[in-house]
């Protein structure tokens, strides 16, 4: 790739929409980082936390910034990792992962119902939104100091949390040495400076009603992104956007991926939008300013789909199109074939209004969540069932045409005697019918004489 002129560079993109994770996943992530995961707040990442979480994503940001004086350019590497918790499973001790309901004196009951009283059923109480933690207890490890190999231009500090105006967080070392609080971060964050040589902790009071609007009132779309059609032959792609500005517009740029037994019938595309409060929804061909379209391949490539979209304000836009199923080869079904198959996400980059804010801003980006497609799926019994009956039909007809050309028959009498005591009544019976038949001739022809 050349990187002094723009016309020799180009984007990849790729998707994996499913994977098995294990805890080897994490190990090339943290040697990336300058300790490894050894000390810093990477020191709370462990791989049986991680993915037992109900949700977590790992992402590697490579940019290139160059110094417009001298000329130099740097790569920046931005690791990011988002983990969402249950925290009473986070909680859960290692030595009884077990999950057991709670004794009936520890349950805090409704006494406003009647059936209070009978002392035999309980309406549990709505509990905080957050519980009393500490970091250690949900990860099972303190952060393990400060990472002195981290170079840090701010003066921050290398822990930021960002909590909720009624929430309390107690900072402590585990020796005892309190920590330097330094400047607040961005959204009123608390950023601590920590010791190199000594275990961080922190602690969080309950929570009984959790404000949302401060984390999203910066996000103004909504996207839904479903199967919809029946049958094992043809379906379709349902994308939703949601629009929440009463006012501006929303532009943004639709990216999917669709693997080649998806075989989209882009002339059944359709685009329709409603507002936000009534039932009936329009047709909104100009809704689609731009699009670019690359057929799929069998088994060499997916089709791509790229759409310039504008959603009107509080207004949703509809996108939608029908495909047909593929029908794969039986040796290309993966071992859970009736589970489906993963669809990758879609990706939009809703770009920056100058209306809107005022000044421009960058692009950000949203994924929606992977699909799960159903094809269909021979009867895999079929090839057992063929094999097993051709393989008792062959052995039963080999055997017996083997067993006739390779033995030999002999009568019993021309046997030999190996001298066991059948062997010896056999001979002494054969001896007494022999006598007994030559006796009865030689009568037989003194009678003919006379």
């Amino acid at each position: 790739m050349n990187i002094t002129g723009s016309r020799d560079l180009q984007l990849l993109h790729g998707m994996l929409p499913n994977e098995v994770v294990c805890t080897e996943n994490l190990t090339p992530f943290l040697k990336l980082l300058p300790c490894k995961g050894k000390a810093g707040i990477s020191s709370l990442l462990d791989g049986h936390k991680l993915f037992d979480a109900s949700w977590q994503t790992m992402s590697i940001d490579i940019t290139r910034k160059c110094d417009g004086a001298d000329g130099l350019c740097n790569v920046h590497v931005e690791q990011t990792v988002d983990m969402v918790l249950n925290l009473d499973r986070a909680k859960r001790s290692k030595d009884d992962p077990i999950p057991r309901p709670l004794p009936v004196e520890q349950l805090n009951c409704d006494p406003s119902k009647f059936y209070h009283q009978y002392g035999d059923a309980c309406m549990p109480l709505n509990g905080p939104s957050m519980p009393v933690f500490s970091v250690s207890e949900v990860f099972g490890r303190p952060i393990k100091g400060y990472c002195p190999a981290t170079n840090i231009n701010t003066s921050l500090g290398p822990v930021c949390v960002d909590k909720a105006a009624e929430q309390n967080i107690d900072a402590f070392h585990v020796r005892g040495v309190t920590p330097q609080i330094g400047q607040t971060g961005e959204s009123g964050q608390t950023c601590y400076n920590l010791a190199n040589d000594n275990d961080f902790d922190l602690s969080f009071s309950q929570v009984h009603d959790v404000n949302t609007e401060r984390f999203s009132k910066d996000n103004n779309l909504l996207v839904d992104r479903t199967v919809s059609g029946r049958g094992q032959q043809n379906g379709g792609i349902q994308v939703t956007f949601k629009n929440l500005s009463p006012l501006f517009p929303m532009s943004l740029v639709y990216l999917e991926t669709l693997p080649w037994f998806m075989k989209p019938h882009y002339h059944t595309l359709q685009t329709h939008v409603r507002l936000n409060e009534s039932r009936g929804q329009l047709r909104c061909r100009e809704c689609i300013q731009d699009m670019y379209y690359r057929p799929a391949v069998d088994r060499v490539r997916g089709s791509h789909l790229e759409a310039l979209l504008e959603v009107p304000p509080a207004s949703t836009l509809t996108l939608s199109y029908d495909f047909e199923k593929a029908i794969l080869r039986y040796t290309e079904y993966p071992p859970d074939a009736n589970r489906g198959f993963d669809v990758a996400s879609a990706i939009i980059k809703v770009l920056p209004s100058n209306v809107q804010t005022g000044n421009e801003q960058g692009a950000s980006y949203m994924r929606t969540t992977t699909l799960l497609l159903y094809l269909p799926t021979p009867d895999f019994s079929m090839p057992y069932n063929v094999i097993i009956l051709t393989s008792t039909v062959i052995a039963l007809a080999f055997g017996s045409i083997y067993n006739v050309i390779t033995r030999r028959f002999i009568p019993a009498d021309e046997m030999p005697l190996d001298g066991t005591l059948r062997d010896k009544v056999i001979a002494v019976f054969a001896k007494l019918k022999s006598r007994v038949g030559g006796a009865t001739k030689t009568g037989s022809e003194r009678l003919k004489t006379e």
